[in-house]
């Protein structure tokens, strides 16, 4: 137990105004004092009794010139301290409104160097929790606002959405042993700095601020913003619980001086009568003879209760306005202080039992009584030795045979049936062999083995037998899918005999029409044939051969990409991708083997720890140091060595992915100009066909798409155009109407003077027609060179 006064300290608030006459005395030997300076009013007589000094007495008083560094080192860090021993702290800012209550305990917004006490608090304490690794520690937050004396959660992710009126409202329990508990208040845990900080500007954000003619941002309710940490030594029993209560009060307002009305004139109501009750409850506990505190009076000194005459180590901050016309609110603060500064607190350490060691412990002691009984009362067991307990034994027996120590014992308890096992094992041993060693088959042929051995062989056969019923099964559904599957392909195959026997019926309606394509009359195509240098020269070329390479916009699409400018670009970025994304994913298996392997070491430094607090809870060693265990440190160094790399694997791969997004984008940019281009091109060339098919149409005189006379004597060719064989052909005819009608039919204008070709529609069958009229054409050139 810690008996100490309330530590009480003094801050300025710098200001460009004119200020009173004050004097600061900041003496080590003694403590600090405060003076303030009142000159008498000449308009009040020249009898005028007035004081003219005001002197107070502070720890340290903070002066104009004081920066946030400084008021932490001073005040926060040695409650900081405390916290972490394992006492309860609180730190309170106190003073009139637009003093610096909120830029001491929170700290200001615009610049790094002007954090205040929380964020500075909260550093600080998780540097600590990385210094100290072997003690663990865990920390929750809890944010509370009192307004118009009505309890809220600035942690509720419903302040956003709701209004003040909807929102749960913070209600005080106690106990019956008058301790406070808050229901509807949340505690957030937080495993590092970054999350409790991003938990105390949620609560900032919900805090309620108003304007008012002192202050443009004053804050017009009380909050307290509170760490529950617990600490736990390896290989300890006794848990420490321990609370920071960072208070931010709200400022008094004087009501004929600030002119205020409305809401504002509503919350300076709340916000005077509550300072009224916490100014009540000083007094009070100032007073030695007083047996009554009126903490129950508001919510916020039943909140502080054990901060204020209590269990915890408290200090204030008195914060000050030094402007002339805020004199007397600033001489008001120091008196305040003053009877602060007489309170004592009792401070006591917060120790408790682990309830998980303590619940180990006890089923340890129900067991070993529960033996005791059985022996004490005679009960003989019937349940068999397990294969755990027969090996646990035979190395207790082994270990003790090998030990040369006199003093060794062999400890098995209360239980007959490990007692007759031991000795069946001793008597094996040295009937097989004087020397005191003896085989593995000698030591199993003890009856108790032998049964084990039945049962574990019944035990596997059991297994056996199961895993052999779920591998049929899985057999039987593996045939039922692959008849599924046989069966679908024999309908595939007789749907694709039906397809082949009408593609046999169109071949023959083909042969059919070459008695009516007899009479037509081609001339040469090396005479007729145009050439062309110009920009429609590639899809000429392309036209040429298109017997070898089909004639669809797809296949076009695909030999343009061939010849494009950026087509090595694209392949090389490509190629690095897939390098990068193999790279990637090695890296992120690494990172997964890595985070296992870190996980599993924690595993094993927790059940080593577990096991080293459960052994000294049973021999009661809390007196003896406990020693240092080379197994934990080789754990941790792993664990250390496994974090390094997994966070070198986690920026290779940040920077992988960065690279990897980088390509993907060029490539979709690189995708979309090559399809531009393609289009551009594409459209060019049909253009130059349609000019070249009007000209030849103006040289035949003959529409493009007719036939002659003699070709409607042939039947199923007007079928064949309308319905093609294969309607799934008759879709992707349609995606290339240019390249199967239009370029087909230009080139058999191309060769053709009197009359066109009709086509089926299906590619292999209008490349045969085209490859007939050509070799028919040769032999006809031929017949008529020989003629002459």
């Amino acid at each position: 137990m810690v008996k100490q006064t309330i530590q009480v300290y003094a801050r300025i608030k710098p200001t460009k105004k004119n200020t009173a006459v004050y004097s600061v005395n900041n003496e080590p030997q003694t403590s600090a004092a405060l003076e303030f300076v009142v000159p008498k009013d000449m308009a009040d007589g020249f009898v005028n009794n007035k004081r003219e000094c005001f002197s107070f007495r502070f720890q340290k008083v903070f002066d104009q010139t004081t920066n946030q560094e400084e008021i932490f080192e001073h005040i926060a860090k040695p409650v900081a301290d405390s916290v972490l021993a394992g006492y309860n702290g609180t730190i309170f800012a106190y003073g009139q409104t637009g003093s610096g209550k909120t830029f001491t305990i929170t700290g200001g917004a615009e610049r790094y160097s002007d954090r205040g006490i929380i964020p500075r608090t909260l550093s600080y304490l998780y540097e600590h929790f990385i210094q100290d690794s072997s003690t663990v520690y865990r920390t929750h937050i809890s944010y509370l606002e009192i307004y118009n004396e009505m309890g809220y959660d600035l942690l509720d992710s419903r302040h956003e959405a709701s209004r003040l009126e909807d929102l749960p409202k913070v209600i005080i329990m106690e106990d019956t042993d008058q301790n406070i508990h808050l229901r509807n208040l949340s505690l957030q845990q937080s495993a590092n700095e970054e999350e409790a900080l991003n938990l105390l500007f949620l609560g900032d954000t919900n805090r309620m601020i108003a304007e008012t003619p002192m202050n443009q941002a004053s804050t017009r309710s009380h909050c307290i913003f509170t760490v529950h940490l617990c600490r736990r030594e390896p290989g300890s029993a006794t848990l420490r619980r321990s609370k920071l209560h960072l208070v931010d009060l709200a400022g008094s307002d004087r009501v004929s001086k600030t002119g205020l009305n409305g809401q504002l004139l509503t919350e300076a109501k709340y916000i005077n009568l509550s300072l009224h009750y916490l100014e009540q409850v000083i007094i009070a506990l100032s007073e030695r003879n007083r047996c009554h505190i009126p903490y129950r009076n508001s919510m916020l000194t039943s909140v502080l209760r054990d901060s204020l005459g209590g269990n915890c180590k408290t200090t204030m901050i008195a914060t000050m306005a030094v402007d002339k016309r805020n004199l007397d609110e600033s001489i008001s603060t120091c008196r305040f202080a003053q009877r602060v500064a007489i309170i004592k607190n009792e401070a006591i350490l917060n120790e408790e039992l682990d309830p998980a060691l303590l619940i180990a412990r006890l089923k340890q002691e129900v067991q070993s009584l529960k033996e005791e009984l059985t022996m004490l009362t005679g009960e003989e067991r019937d349940e068999q030795l397990t294969m755990e307990e027969i090996k646990k034994l035979e190395e207790s027996v082994k270990a003790f045979l090998d030990d040369p120590g006199p003093d060794v014992t062999l400890t098995l308890g209360p239980d007959m049936r490990k007692i007759q096992y031991c000795f069946c094992l001793l008597k094996t041993m040295i009937l097989g062999n004087r020397s005191g060693n003896c085989s593995n088959h000698d030591i199993q042929q003890s009856p108790a083995a032998i049964t084990g051995e039945k049962d574990t062989q019944e035990h596997h056969c059991t297994e056996e037998v199961n895993k052999l019923k779920e591998l049929l099964e899985q057999r039987d559904n593996e045939i039922s899918i692959l008849v599924k599957i046989l069966k679908k392909e024999k309908k595939k195959a007789s749907d694709a005999t039906t397809q082949l026997a009408s593609i046999s019926n169109v071949q023959k309606n083909v042969a059919k029409s070459d008695a009516g394509l007899s009479a037509v009359q081609l001339p040469q195509a090396e005479n007729n044939e145009p050439t062309s240098t110009g920009p429609g020269g590639r899809a000429v070329q392309y036209m040429k051969r298109g017997a070898q390479l089909s004639v669809g916009k797809q296949e076009a699409f695909e030999t343009f990409i061939k010849d494009h400018e950026d087509h090595h670009i694209i392949e090389d970025n490509k190629s690095l991708l897939k390098q990068r994304s193999t790279e990637a994913r090695q890296l992120g298996e690494q990172l997964h083997d890595a985070k296992q392997k870190i996980n599993e070491f924690k595993k094993q430094l927790e059940v080593r720890r577990r096991q080293r607090a459960a052994s000294g809870v049973i021999a009661n060693h809390k007196d003896i140091v406990e020693e240092v265990d080379p197994v934990e440190e080789n754990l941790r160094e792993h664990i250390e060595q496994e974090k390094k790399i997994y966070e070198i694997s986690a920026c290779h791969l940040k920077a992988l992915r960065t690279e990897i997004e980088h390509l993907q984008l060029f490539l979709e940019r690189a995708k979309v100009k090559l399809h531009k281009d393609f289009e551009k091109w594409w459209n060019e060339e049909a253009s130059n066909a349609q000019k070249s098919k009007n000209e030849a149409r103006g040289r035949t005189g003959a529409p493009c798409g007719t036939l002659p006379p003699s070709s409607h004597s042939t039947p199923g060719f007007e079928t064949l155009i309308t319905k093609p064989a294969w309607p799934n052909m008759m879709r992707e005819e349609q995606v290339s109407d240019f390249t199967s009608s239009s370029e087909l039919r230009a080139l058999s204008k191309s060769s053709l003077s009197t009359s066109s070709i009709p086509l089926t529609g299906d590619r292999q069958a209008d490349a045969d027609i085209l490859a007939f009229i050509r070799a028919r054409q040769n032999l006809l050139s031929r017949a008529g060179a020989l003629q002459k």
